[in-house]
């Protein structure tokens, strides 16, 4: 079959078989009859049969035509949704977004993942999750699109945004000798193994991580490496050591383990939002846009005292 059918072919078919009338279907397009007349001549010649059987006094669809009505009726409305859906992804109100997150910021993805989804609730969100450096190298090989990083060191073609400051604090066995107390000087850990993520897993945040210790002197060594916090957090809880950790991850600790304020000068880690230089896309947008009320319960210092207010 020639392939020279065009849209306004089924326009002009649907409206004639609607109305079984060239005139009123005319006047519905808003064209000349004879010049309807001659499209559904075009079309029927294309098909290759009669859709319509005319008389002086009646216009019906034959069978052929009676089988095509709901075809090209499903073709138009498929047509009219597909642009639709188009335009709604080209505005950033559909589509598919890739987001790639440290699991240690899991709570303010979550928060951010809320607010976004109740605004674009037809996008399609695909997670990624893995260490800072693993997020960027996604966000430059454009397999993700936007990133959630932890104390991320400046990278071409990559822009950095502040979404939350938190302290760090210790944690520790709840045998430990310093879980009788509230607070803790990171000299009284530098017997104790370190368990924490390697530094591999990036760089700057490991050195932002470790600063208490290094400011109490001691030459950081990591006993125990491990790919995750909740990881970390397990066997802080076994007795196989201790760990210095952002304040979000020791909200949920499990029993063995004990959250302790670091006493010294404070300590904090920044996570920061990372979308490629330059990528403009309204869904992007839409997502680094998308905010709710944070609560930074325990996050903020008093910088007069050194201490978290």
């Amino acid at each position: 079959m020639d392939q020279r059918i065009e849209l306004r072919h089924l326009r002009y078919f649907l409206a004639v078989a609607e109305e079984l009338h060239f005139g009123r279907a005319a006047q519905r397009l808003n064209i000349a009859q004879p010049a309807l007349s001659q499209q559904i001549r075009q079309l029927e010649k294309i098909v290759g049969v009669e859709l319509f059987r005319r008389t002086s006094r009646s216009v019906r669809l034959t069978d052929a035509g009676a089988t095509f009505r709901p075809r090209a009726r499903d073709l138009l409305g498929r047509l009219a949704a597909d642009l639709d859906e188009a335009g709604r992804v080209g505005r950033g109100e559909a589509g598919r977004l890739d987001v790639a997150f440290i699991t240690s910021a899991t709570t303010i993805v979550s928060e951010r993942l809320r607010a976004f989804s109740r605004r674009r609730p037809d996008v399609q969100i695909k997670l990624h999750d893995g260490f800072t450096v693993d997020v960027l190298a996604a966000l430059e090989r454009g397999t993700a699109d936007v990133g959630i990083v932890r104390d991320a060191e400046e990278r071409d073609g990559i822009d950095l945004s502040p979404l939350r400051t938190e302290r760090f604090v210790a944690v520790v066995p709840a045998e430990h000798p310093a879980a009788r107390g509230q607070r803790v000087e990171a000299a009284t850990l530098a017997a104790d193994p370190l368990i924490l993520f390697p530094r591999t897993a990036g760089p700057q945040a490991f050195d932002v991580n470790t600063q208490p210790l290094r400011d109490a002197g001691i030459d950081v060594q990591v006993a125990q490496e491990c790919s995750n916090w909740h990881t970390i957090v397990m066997f802080v809880a076994s007795g196989l050591g201790v760990t210095i950790a952002p304040y979000s991850v020791t909200t949920l600790l499990p029993a063995g383990a004990r959250r302790l304020e670091l006493d010294g000068p404070p300590a904090v880690s920044r996570i920061l939002m990372a979308t490629r230089r330059g990528d403009n896309r309204p869904l992007v947008q839409a997502f680094t846009a998308a905010s709710e009320p944070v609560t930074d319960r325990g996050h903020h210092w008093d910088n007069s005292q050194g201490r978290p207010s």
